[in-house]
């Protein structure tokens, strides 16, 4: 008999639920939050509830949620239930989440739930957005410290990634580090930039900032450490470089990892000892400007000097991507939207649909499609984010040309172009899902649509069924025969994996 089979006929004493107070170790466990994404009082947008409870109770009046330095205030919304919806977190941190006998209506990114369902400590810390009443928009996710108030000019956040990305720009600001800031793009390295020059010293002086993948190969030794009279063909004067114009201020160098190899053994001495000699100069000049360089590549294996990188490596500051800070996406629409004027009204549903959705771009992409938003907003449209993120049209192919195009399982499956969901066949669905080993995901990715629109082509699917919906018998019959591996078995039963694994262990509990 399979585990999941003997499991099936008895109740696992591993299941039962204790309170983590009780716990050894209990300090190393992240904490339990909801974060308010979006809400019609828009001065609540960002307010948290952080807690280590065993099981938290939720309704229109209950918990209080806060910012750091203010009073707590209940949801109070009319939409929210007066009865509880409750969040249970046993042992292994997994989170059932059940539904109050009301009817309030509950969605979990993006889509209708009813009854419980339980999330595994991998989907929490991913961000679970829940939203109550099509009104209230919360995400549920793991923080790692409690709320605080630690402001960095222009990096807006409430979660544990973007509360340490400040403090460590706070950390190296006051101090004359070389500092390299690694990302994706578009995560916001040229604000981290701008926020730890003007938390400096030097903050009086200006930033002088270059984008090294912009500089002539020829000219770029000119550009950076200058050049003497006659130095080359049309140097008709002597030549201030960036190094002697950020001389005792700050220099960002963005895209560090596109600088021309010929300039790189010359960074590499101006950074050791802060002396540098301009083109056809016959003396050495010095140079007092702070160093903060930026890339969204893998220096470490590129063709990049190795010298130079250990030199910029004064203090290294990973910033995060917007897909693992879910919990920000309503305070980074309010952040981004307030430089356009007064906040438009969003409707609950798209911003659910913003929430969900991965942001390959990061915040500027994002900051970018809001700014498409406001304005169809202010004109009397009615935004569809499946069209305002859609990229070149796809030719009219199976997904499996994309699934071949696409990076191994292990780097998260590249994004196919946007696509709208009328655009797709069910085969194309289906090759999808088959590709990904039933991964939502991962399948969403490939297609080009997000979450919520693959999971209303998903129920509506001929063939696709949702593991709820399968005879537990022979949910049993098909773990048996895969040995306990969901994986293999939801691609027998033609159901998601993320589906079958929380009805297995609804059905061992």
């Amino acid at each position: 008999m399979s585990t999941f089979a003997a499991a099936f006929t008895m109740h696992d004493s591993d299941f039962t639920l204790t309170s983590p107070l009780s716990d050894p170790g209990v300090s190393e466990r992240p904490l339990l939050a909801l974060t308010i994404v979006w809400h019609p009082d828009s001065a609540r947008i960002g307010e948290q509830y952080v807690g280590d409870a065993g099981m938290l109770e939720l309704n229109r009046y209950a918990p209080q949620f806060s910012r750091p330095g203010h009073e707590g205030l209940p949801l109070g919304h009319g939409g929210i239930s007066r009865e509880p919806l409750r969040f249970t977190r046993n042992r292994d941190d997994e989170v059932t989440i059940a539904l109050p006998a009301s009817r309030m209506t509950v969605d979990l990114n993006g889509r209708a739930v009813e009854g419980s369902v339980r999330l595994d400590a991998d989907a929490v810390a991913a961000g679970q957005i829940l939203t109550l009443g099509r009104a209230v928009v919360l995400c549920l996710h793991w923080m790692n410290c409690l709320p605080k108030d630690n402001p960095v000019p222009g990096l807006a956040g409430v979660g544990s990634a973007a509360i340490a990305l400040r403090d460590q720009i706070r950390m190296v600001a006051p101090t004359d580090l070389t500092v390299l800031l690694l990302g994706e793009t578009g995560t916001g390295k040229e604000i981290a930039a701008r926020g730890i020059h003007a938390l400096g010293r030097r903050s009086a002086d200006r930033l002088v900032a270059v984008n090294m993948a912009a500089l002539n190969e020829a000219l770029a030794a000119a550009d950076l450490f200058g050049a003497a009279k006659g130095a080359y063909t049309g140097a008709q004067a002597e030549r201030r470089g960036l190094f002697a114009e950020a001389d005792g201020a700050t220099l960002f160098m963005d895209e560090i990892g596109n600088a021309p190899p010929s300039v790189q053994p010359m960074l590499l001495r101006v950074l050791e000892g802060g002396d540098y000699r301009p083109l056809g100069a016959a003396q050495d000049r010095r140079s007092t400007a702070r160093l903060i360089a930026a890339t969204d590549q893998d220096l470490d294996s590129a063709s990049f000097n190795h010298a130079l990188l250990r030199r910029l490596e004064g203090f290294t500051i990973q910033l995060p991507p917007l897909r693992a800070r879910r919990e920000d996406i309503g305070v980074l629409i309010v952040h981004l939207l307030g430089k356009q004027g007064a906040l438009p009204p969003l409707p609950a549903r798209l911003v659910t649909e913003i929430a969900c959705y991965d942001w390959p771009g990061n915040i500027r992409q994002l900051g970018h499609t809001l700014k498409r938003i406001a304005l169809l907003v202010e004109n009397g449209g009615t935004p569809q984010l499946e069209q305002l993120v859609r990229m070149a049209p796809v030719p009219p192919s199976s997904v499996a040309r994309l699934v071949a195009e696409a990076a191994p399982a292990s780097s998260a499956l590249s994004a196919g172009p946007r696509r709208k969901p009328s655009q797709l066949t069910e085969q194309d669905v289906t090759d999808a899902m088959v590709a990904s080993d039933w991964n939502i995901q991962a399948a969403s990715r490939m297609l080009g649509i997000s979450r919520p629109s693959l999971y209303k082509l998903l129920d509506t699917h001929g063939e696709i069924r949702w593991a709820e919906k399968i005879p537990a018998e022979e949910i049993a019959r098909a773990m048996a025969a895969h040995g306990d591996d969901v994986t293999r078995a939801a691609a027998a039963l033609r159901t998601p994996t993320e589906s079958l694994r929380r009805e297995v262990r609804r059905l061992v509990v």
